[in-house]
């Protein structure tokens, strides 16, 4: 696609494996380490990462450091409402950023918040009037195109994104936090059979829920449990659909990145 243009192109693990080169084929951090490595001896502007099978995105900055994909969809809605002058509803699944949230509220669009699962996004898409629709995992889409996430154009806007302000995405990500604020996230993923339930106090005693010295200022349970403090801090719990996880969510209100200790852990800043 960017053969012609003034772009110099390097593809990393490109070729045809059934066992994608012993890699978790999932564009998260944990798994761009040798990527990142060669990005650190060898610099380039961006980093375009996708899954096995190129419907979600991830990425890195041109000397390695991971973009969580929850960055890479404020970049991408930042550059629809203000570059592309778009308007309509903004689709999101319940664990994606509150960034979202300011942006949307910001710029005067509806924003639809559905369960996790880009079928839901793409009901909403199929409604019409539909900017954009998106999920945590990096499953982004685009409703000119198809009613589908589709981790190739993702990175293809993204590129248009750079060439069109013209500076470094680190910088752009910088003007979002100015802006909105920094937002800082982590999820867990733990081992837990959780079709026997949630834990019962999740739902009986949601005061017992610590949200960072705020008071709790709303539950939502439509798909697992989630709480939300009136500082805008939150955090959920909700079962895998296709593993026996139990994936726990934190956004934190304050600008110090959240910890949790574990072998299985994933930041989202």
């Amino acid at each position: 696609m960017l053969r012609g243009t003034t772009c110099r192109v390097t593809t990393l693990n490109g070729a045809h494996d059934a066992n994608f080169g012993g890699i978790n084929p999932e564009p998260i951090a944990q798994n761009y380490t040798r990527s990142a490595a060669y990005l650190k001896k060898h610099p380039h502007d961006i980093c375009l990462v996708t899954d096995g099978d190129a419907d979600r995105v991830g990425g890195m900055d041109g000397r390695g450091n991971p973009l969580t994909t929850h960055q890479i969809i404020c970049l991408l809605l930042h550059h629809f409402i203000v570059n592309r002058k778009g308007r309509g509803r903004v689709v999101k699944a319940l664990t994606t950023t509150s960034m979202v949230d300011k942006m949307c509220a910001y710029y005067g669009l509806e924003l639809v918040e559905t369960g996790v699962g880009f079928k839901y996004i793409c009901a909403e898409m199929l409604k019409g009037n539909v900017l954009l629709g998106f999920e945590e995992s990096g499953g982004i889409g685009f409703p000119d195109l198809m009613p589908e996430r589709d981790g190739i154009a993702s990175g293809m806007m993204l590129l248009e994104l750079l060439a069109t302000e013209r500076v470094s995405v680190n910088k752009l990500l910088e003007r979002l936090e100015k802006q909105f604020g920094p937002h800082h996230y982590a999820r867990l993923d733990t081992h837990f059979h959780w079709r026997n339930g949630l834990p019962s106090w999740s739902f009986a005693r949601p005061s017992a829920v610590k949200t960072g010295g705020s008071p709790l200022a709303q539950v939502k349970s439509y798909d697992g449990v989630k709480f939300i403090a009136k500082n805008g801090a939150w955090l959920m719990l909700r079962g895998s659909g296709t593993e026996p996880i139990l994936r726990i969510y934190r956004k934190r209100h304050r600008s110090r990145g959240a910890k949790i200790d574990s072998r299985r852990r994933r930041y989202y800043s």
